[in-house]
């Protein structure tokens, strides 16, 4: 006998998203197949368990953000800082997100005309 056949992450996501699943879903499904989902979420700061209502489309905080550090760890997207240049957009969104520092003070002087910008300049 037997033993059925896995759900992959993938098959998941797509039963959840259906036909329009976005490209960064699944890549992120994709990462999980071949790590985990506790790996994949490590990789962008976030839990097993976010990434798993990401994947079922059960999540309903900032799916932006989700996407923007999926983009940047799992798909090589890049942004342009006005501050430092180019740099992954995982990058980015945790630059956003740091500890206040003087580096974190000029990159939020900048983001009010950032288009990446998740903070629109505030702290």
């Amino acid at each position: 006998m037997n033993a059925p056949a896995k759900t992959t992450n993938l098959q998941r996501a797509r039963e959840a998203w259906g036909a329009d699943v976005p490209d960064w879903v699944q890549a992120l499904a994709d990462e999980c197949d071949r790590t985990s989902q506790r790996v994949a979420g490590r990789r962008i700061d976030y839990s097993a368990g976010l990434v798993c209502n990401v994947l079922k489309a059960k999540y309903n905080g900032d799916l932006r953000a989700v996407e923007q550090l999926v983009r940047g760890a799992f798909m090589a997207e890049t942004v342009d800082c006005p501050v430092f240049g180019e740099m992954s957009s995982a990058t980015c969104l945790g630059n956003q997100r740091a500890e206040w520092s003087s580096r974190r003070a000029m990159i939020l002087a900048a983001c009010p005309t950032c288009p990446h910008s998740r903070t629109g300049g505030k702290s």
